[in-house]
């Protein structure tokens, strides 16, 4: 969402319930508007959930999400609260996403014994062999140690979008890694079992 900051000085004289109304109709600088009036609040919000560096992912991905659903509103009088709602969600997802990607970063870069740095070379081919859509987003984060925004900058996504495939391609990579830890321990299982069987026998 393109917000227009040089107009922030000619403020729309209009009320938010106006604004909100103009905005369900299809008039962009009418949400502009809301954007500029209600931004601090929800970074108000971000920040008492993400630190400072994902407060501005919070702000642009509730106002989006707002604009999205913004006719299901029935009560523009309600705008404030409601977004404030969106906000609160939003900045929970980021944190949790935040905490996913922070535990899956240590797990690569610090593999500390010979068995996890095979697990962290693991780690990097099962990335590799991440759907194309997925794989650049992923080895920018957890390799290069990229953040989000700057993810976005390089590849010219927005930063919904970055989340989102950061967000599909980790649980594929969790999915990876919990199906070869399953092959792992049938592979250990398997001796063992053969062992009883000749002690029964």
């Amino acid at each position: 969402m393109a917000v227009r900051r040089g107009t922030r000085s000619r403020r729309d004289a209009r009320d938010p319930v106006q604004l909100v109304r103009a905005a369900q109709r299809g008039d962009r600088s009418a949400f502009e508007q809301l954007y500029m009036r209600f931004a601090d609040m929800v970074r108000g919000v971000a920040l008492s959930s993400v630190p400072p560096r994902d407060a501005g992912d919070v702000v642009q991905e509730s106002f989006l999400r707002a604009l999205r659903h913004l006719k299901t509103l029935r009560d523009a009088r309600r705008f404030g609260a409601w977004l404030k709602m969106i906000a609160r969600r939003t900045a929970i997802e980021v944190r949790r996403q935040s905490m996913r990607e922070s535990a899956l970063d240590t797990d690569i870069a610090h593999p500390g014994t010979q068995h996890e740095e095979v697990q962290a070379n693991s780690a990097i081919e099962a990335i590799r062999r991440l759907p194309c859509a997925y794989r650049d987003t992923v080895r920018m984060r957890l390799i290069e140690g990229m953040s989000g925004r700057e993810i976005a900058a390089r590849t010219g996504l927005t930063a919904a979008s970055v989340r989102v495939n950061l967000h599909r391609g980790l649980k594929l990579l969790r999915e990876a890694a919990s199906g070869a830890r399953a092959r792992e321990l049938s592979c250990r299982s398997g001796p063992t079992q053969s062992r009883a069987g000749r002690r029964s026998a």
